[in-house]
C-alpha cells in the first residue's frame, strides 16, 4: 500500500490545482482519475472545448455575414464540422497533455482508474490492470458533475443528447431544439445557430440564464432572437421528448396548461448538472450528502470526516471550474495551516454566447429583496468608439452601488470580451471600491474598458462622459 500526505480523486480544474498547491507547499501528492485523459470536463467535455466550437463558429458567422463590411470578399464560404470537430479534439489534447505535465513537473503521481473509499484512511484505485490501495493523512474529492436529465427523457446520446454528445456531433441539425435556457444550452445552441441550424428553445421558467441580473436575460434573448434566429418558449414544462423516424417530437406545456409540439432532428437536454459522487464508496468512509446528492461540507470544506475534504461541483455553490479552482487552492492552504478565504459573492459568472454575458455581485433583484439601498449607472456599446470600429454595439455595462457610501455592489454586463472585462469589477469589489474610484481612474482609449468607467461615472452622479 502506498502511502501520501494527500491523495486527490479527480483531475479537473479544481483537482488538478488543489494537487499542485499541495504540491508546492511540500506535501508528498497523489491524484486519482478515471480516465486516461486528465482535467476532467471542464478541459475534456465542458469549458475547453465548448470555446473552441464556439471560436470556430464565430469566424464562419463572421466570414458569412461580416467580412465584406471590412472590406473582405470571399466566395463560396462553407462549415465544414469535421474540421471544426478535429480542431477541438486538438486543443483539448493540448489542454490535457499540458495537465500531465504539471504533474510530473510537481512530482505528483498519477493513479488512473475508479477510486473509491474503502475506509475513512485508505482508497482503492480499480481499473483494467488490478486493484491498487492508497492511504493518506488527507483526502480531497473533486470529482465534477454529470449532465442531469429530466423525467420522461430518455437520452439516447444519438439524437437525444447531452452536451457530451454535442461536442461530438459531426452534422449540423436543421433543427436543434435546446431544453434548458442556461448558459450549457444557449452556448451550444449559439454554435449550431452560427451555422445554420434554426435553435428553439424551451425553459421551465419565465426567462434565461435565471441566475443572472434580470436585465441582461432580457437583453441576451433579444440579441440571440435577432442576431441568431433564435425562438423561446418560456415557462414551458417539458413533458416528453420522442423518437419517430429520423425526427424528435418534444411535447411541452405551457403555463395555462395547453401542449404544443416542436419537431426536431437533435434535442439537446441543457437542463443542469448533478454531484457525480457515484461508487465513490461515501458510506464507507462515513461522508454525509444532503437531498440533492451533494456532498456536505463546513466553511473549511471539511466533510463529516474532519481529514476529507470536497471541493468543486460535489459540494454547495455554483458548478464553475474557477470556483472549484478556488477551493482547490483554499484547502491545500486550509491542510498547511494557513488561513486562506474565499468571497463567494465575487466569484463572477459567464455566458460565452456573443456577445458573452458576465456578471459579479448582487442583482438588482437581491438588492430589493434585501432591502439594500441602491443606485443604477448603466453605459451602452452602441456609445462606444471601440465598439463602432470592430462592429460590436450590441450589449452594455450596469453598475449596482450603495446609495449612500457609493460602494460597488454587483456589475452586470452584456458585451464584447465580457469575460475578460468582468475582472476589473472582481477587483474592484475585492477591494471594495466606490463607483467614483473607478470613475477617476483612466482606462485606456479606445477600448470596451472605458464603458465600465462611464457606467461608474452614470452610477456615481450621473454624469458619463461619451453618452
Amino acid at each position: 500500500m502506498e502511502q501520501f500526505d494527500v491523495v486527490v480523486i479527480g483531475s479537473g480544474p479544481g483537482g488538478y490545482i488543489s494537487a499542485i498547491r499541495c504540491a508546492q507547499l511540500g506535501f508528498k501528492v497523489a491524484i486519482v482519475e478515471k480516465y486516461l485523459s486528465l482535467g476532467g470536463t471542464c478541459l475534456n467535455v465542458g469549458c475547453i472545448p465548448s470555446k473552441a466550437l464556439l471560436d470556430s463558429s464565430e469566424h464562419y458567422f463572421n466570414a458569412v455575414h461580416h467580412f465584406e463590411q471590412h472590406g473582405i470578399k470571399i466566395k463560396d464560404i462553407k462549415p465544414d464540422i469535421k474540421q471544426m470537430i478535429n480542431r477541438k479534439r486538438q486543443v483539448v489534447k493540448e489542454n490535457s497533455d499540458g495537465v500531465a505535465y504539471l504533474m510530473k513537473k510537481n512530482k505528483i503521481t498519477v493513479f488512473n482508474g475508479i477510486g473509491s473509499f474503502v475506509s475513512p484512511q485508505q482508497v482503492k484505485v480499480s481499473s483494467e490492470k488490478g486493484t491498487q490501495e492508497l492511504s493518506a493523512k488527507y483526502f480531497i474529492i473533486a470529482t465534477g458533475s454529470k449532465p442531469s436529465t429530466l423525467p420522461g427523457i430518455e437520452i439516447d446520446k444519438k439524437q437525444i443528447i447531452t452536451s457530451t454528445e454535442a461536442l461530438e456531433l459531426e452534422t449540423i441539425p436543421k433543427h436543434l431544439i435546446v431544453i434548458g435556457g442556461g448558459v450549457i444550452g444557449l452556448e451550444l445552441g449559439s454554435v449550431f445557430a452560427r451555422l445554420g441550424s434554426k435553435v428553439s428553445v424551451v425553459e421551465y421558467l419565465d426567462r434565461i440564464i435565471p441566475t443572472m441580473d434580470g436585465a441582461l436575460s432580457k437583453e441576451l434573448q433579444r440579441l440571440l432572437k435577432k442576431n441568431l434566429g433564435f425562438e423561446f418558449y418560456l415557462q414551458h414544462k417539458v413533458l416528453s421528448a420522442v423518437k419517430k423516424s429520423k425526427e424528435v417530437i418534444v411535447t411541452a406545456q405551457n403555463k395555462n396548461g395547453e401542449n404544443i409540439e416542436l419537431k426536431g432532428d437533435y434535442v439537446l437536454v441543457a437542463v443542469g448538472r448533478r454531484p457525480y459522487t457515484e461508487n465513490l464508496g461515501l458510506e464507507k468512509a462515513g461522508i454525509n450528502t444532503d437531498e440533492r446528492g451533494r456532498i456536505i461540507v463546513n466553511d473549511h470544506l471539511q466533510t463529516s470526516q474532519p481529514h476529507i475534504y470536497a471541493i468543486g461541483d460535489v459540494i454547495r455553490g455554483p458548478m464553475l471550474a474557477h470556483k472549484a479552482e478556488e477551493e482547490g487552492v483554499f484547502v491545500a492552504e486550509v491542510i498547511a495551516g494557513q488561513k486562506p478565504h474565499i468571497n463567494y459573492l465575487l466569484i463572477p459568472g459567464v455566458v460565452y454566447t456573443w456577445p458573452e454575458v458576465a456578471s459579479v455581485g448582487y442583482t438588482e433583484e437581491q438588492l430589493k429583496e434585501q432591502s439594500i439601498p441602491y443606485k443604477v449607472g448603466q453605459f451602452p456599446f452602441k456609445a462606444s468608439g471601440r465598439a463602432k470600429a470592430s462592429m460590436d454595439t450590441d450589449g452594455f455595462i450596469k453598475v449596482l452601488a450603495h446609495q449612500t457610501t457609493d460602494e460597488i455592489l454587483g456589475v452586470h454586463m452584456i458585451a464584447p470580451r465580457a469575460a475578460d472585462l468582468i475582472a476589473e469589477a472582481v477587483v474592484a469589489m475585492e477591494y471594495k471600491a466606490t463607483a467614483e474610484d473607478i470613475g477617476r481612474i483612466c482606462h485606456p482609449h479606445p477600448t470596451f474598458s472605458e464603458a465600465f468607467k462611464e457606467a461608474c461615472l452614470d452610477a456615481f452622479e450621473k454624469r458619463p462622459l461619451n453618452f
